[in-house]
């Protein structure tokens, strides 16, 4: 005889479980184990917070060294040599993951790169202490060891630049209206004329926007390079200001780095080499037109 509802419930009675009225059980958040002969099964528990703390810990540890590797890392500016646009004791942001990708400098941008050799003194640094090498570890700090600079790429490879007297600087023949970013009250050459030069493929020319200050290319062409970067020594670009709150700001390209005369100096040697290759096929196209066959 099927059983009912009811004999269910007597069912349920009878073999120890706790049941209200209707036959519910009013112990639902404990379940029987039949196996066990009724004992309940202990609920896992949860690690403490101070438990899972120094798995956080690591876990951040390591996503910020893979940021500082691979993708962005802050830059402490140390000098005046790029004033007005940056100021001694800013942080930049500069982006490590574009030259991974084969990307060049480009003219215009803010670069960190390091030092090519000579550039910098050798008075060795100031030893940092626990917290300096910790926040150098993650990337919010610049290491002591790494000798960097920070400057304005004003021409790269196949480029020609100069500046004499007064200024203004040239690349290509073509003259750069720096005042959006040179520091007020100096002059495009500073103190310093050059050129003409020709920047070597896969090398920049780098100035300060601050001249009067900026040991920068100009004061090392008696080094290897003529006083060129190669780009394998740069680290990246400087996109913005992330501190000081009141100093944020991006670093875009000024306007006069856009203008196309720029580049025709450059675009100019593949069809004068395309040119060159041609004549001799078109002369020896007409001859096959003019000899008489045998």
């Amino acid at each position: 005889m099927p059983l009912n509802v009811r004999d269910t419930c007597v069912c349920w009675r009878a073999r120890g479980g706790p049941t209200g009225p209707g036959g519910v059980s009013t112990d639902q958040e404990r379940p029987w184990d039949e196996e066990a002969g009724g004992s309940v099964k202990k609920a896992k528990r949860q690690r403490g917070f101070w438990q899972e703390l120094p798995i956080l810990i690591g876990v951040a540890l390591l996503l910020a060294l893979l940021i500082k590797t691979f993708l962005v890392q802050a830059f402490l500016i140390p000098s005046d040599s790029m004033q007005d646009t940056l100021q001694r004791g800013d942080r930049v942001l500069v982006d490590k993951l574009t030259p991974w990708f084969g990307s060049e400098p480009e003219r215009g941008e803010v670069v960190v790169f390091h030092d090519p050799g000579g550039w910098l003194n050798e008075t060795p640094p100031a030893e940092p202490n626990a917290v300096q090498q910790v926040l150098s570890f993650i990337g919010l700090m610049p290491s002591a060891e790494e000798k960097d600079l920070i400057k304005r790429v004003i021409a790269v490879g196949g480029d020609t630049v100069e500046c004499h007297g007064t200024g203004p600087v040239k690349v290509n023949g073509k003259a750069l209206k720096e005042d959006s970013y040179l520091f007020p009250g100096n002059t495009p050459c500073g103190d310093k004329a050059f050129g003409p030069i020709k920047v070597p493929k896969g090398s920049i020319w780098v100035m300060g926007d601050h001249r009067q200050r900026s040991q920068d290319s100009r004061y090392h062409m008696n080094l290897k390079g003529n006083g060129t970067v190669e780009t394998k020594q740069v680290v990246g670009r400087a996109f913005t200001i992330a501190w000081p709150v009141n100093r944020w700001s991006w670093l875009p390209v000024p306007d006069t780095f856009d203008q196309p005369a720029l580049n025709k100096a450059v675009a100019a040697a593949p069809a004068a080499l395309g040119l060159a290759g041609a004549v001799p096929l078109i002369i020896w196209r007409r001859r096959r037109r003019t000899t008489p066959a045998a």
